[in-house]
């Protein structure tokens, strides 16, 4: 296989095709401290995309609890378990320097590409280790929902909804919530598997979609996508999986864009936690995000790096990120999104003026911002933090302004830290409605 550089690994790593990148990458960020579960973004992409015949089973963008939640069921624990096995005690993150091409350390296992060496399928060599869902994991998008326990004596989410062999103190049982859709990867496993070149990324955003004429239903990219964001629909027989909303990216949809502008995915306007954050960064020729500090996602992910990759050591350089759940146990959180999470939620528990004032931005328009500008006010509060390893820390709080602005450099947001309140009168008339 050719050699492609990685920059969430670290490393250079093996993928079936040579490098090619777009010109600008669809990219998100999750902050799932916030998540309810509410699935107001998995009505919203389902009503939008998948309420046909034979999509059933579908749901692009789906929320699930963790630890034992997933969707098809136990879908990472399966994917960790089969790199496991390919390489014995060695998928660990070394103690190597980190830089701007190593931000989080470097990885030494191997990846799903490079533990399919020497495995053969039915058309030839495999290009990446996967399985196929069963009917009775794809058929039950909410197993195991706002559920922290596992069944009595099992291991761990595999088991029924019967007893629980978790014991007190309460405090002890956790769980948080994880909203997903499609990562539209740099290296996507579902393009590097099918045989038909029926996968492609857009050009000129990075969006990974099925080309549904060629597709001949082979399943190669549901067996391939470690994430198992790629559904066959047996209807027509062919694949499909989200494709990003990519008119409203275009500036097609006349509602979020009247002139033009880009506009977020459905799921992402939808979310009433205002969990999500989703944007364009610029790319250069060798995969590097171009450097844009002003782009808030770039802000987040390469600058400040409190949004991490959802499980990097799969290898596909996924673009989603997320900022990581301050009340779960750090090594479930580390096998999850790298060793990057300690630096993650220090920053997030106590973030500094520049980083509480990019956080505003969430779910505040329906346009991408492309770029943010901070304009200072007032101290406001000077409030006493609890750090995750027990300290304290003053965090001063300051009233700045924070304004987004789309493509044509037009503002699309203007929002102040503190949230203004409005008193309503002692006597107001009977409520017209």
């Amino acid at each position: 296989m050719p050699s492609v550089y990685n920059w969430q690994l670290g490393r250079p790593m093996e993928f079936p095709y040579q490098e090619k990148h777009p010109q600008r990458q669809f990219a998100f960020v999750f902050n799932i401290n916030r998540c309810i579960a509410c699935q107001t973004c998995t009505m919203a992409c389902k009503s939008t995309w998948t309420f046909g015949r034979g999509q059933e089973h579908m749901w692009w963008n789906n929320v699930e609890t963790k630890p034992y939640g997933g969707y098809p069921k136990n879908w990472d624990a399966k994917i960790l378990g089969m790199l496991e096995a390919a390489n014995p005690g060695a998928q660990r993150w070394s103690a190597s320097p980190k830089s701007d091409q190593a931000p989080y350390g470097r990885f030494d296992g191997k990846t799903i590409f490079e533990a399919a060496a020497g495995q053969v399928g039915p058309d030839g060599p495999k290009r990446a280790i996967g399985y196929l869902p069963t009917e009775e994991e794809w058929a039950g998008p909410n197993v195991f929902e706002d559920h922290a326990l596992h069944a009595k004596g099992g291991s761990g989410g595999s088991g029924g909804s019967g007893g629980s062999d978790t014991v007190l103190p309460e405090h002890k049982v956790w769980f948080f919530y994880l909203a997903r859709l499609c990562n539209h990867c740099t290296y996507p496993a579902c393009l590097a598997a099918c045989p038909r070149l029926a996968i492609y990324k857009r050009p000129e955003d990075g969006v990974v979609l099925i080309d549904q004429t060629r597709c001949h239903g082979y399943q190669r990219c549901v067996e391939a996508c470690p994430y198992k964001k790629s559904m066959f629909r047996p209807s027509t027989g062919t694949s499909e999986k989200c494709i990003a909303c990519y008119p409203r990216l275009e500036g097609r949809d006349p509602v979020t864009s009247p002139n033009g502008e880009p506009a977020e995915t459905s799921c992402m306007t939808s979310c009433p936690g205002k969990i999500r954050l989703q944007g364009l960064v610029a790319v250069e020729p060798d995969g590097e995000w171009t450097h844009d500090p002003s782009n808030p996602i770039y802000y987040l992910v390469r600058e400040r790096k409190v949004a991490l990759p959802i499980y990097p050591q799969f290898g596909t350089e996924p673009n989603g990120f997320y900022i990581p759940p301050r009340w779960v146990p750090r090594p479930y959180l580390e096998q999850m999104f790298g060793p990057g999470v300690r630096s993650a939620i220090e920053q997030y528990v106590c973030p500094d003026r520049e980083l509480l004032a990019v956080m505003q931005l969430f779910r505040t328009t329906q346009q991408i911002i492309f770029r943010y500008k901070i304009e200072k006010g007032p101290k406001v509060a000077e409030i006493e933090v609890t750090m995750p390893d027990g300290s304290s820390k003053t965090q001063e709080i300051f009233n700045d302004t924070v304004t987004g602005y789309n493509k044509f450099d037009q503002p699309a947001v203007r929002i102040t830290v503190e949230e203004p309140m409005f008193e309503r009168p002692a006597h107001v008339g009977l409520n017209s409605i």
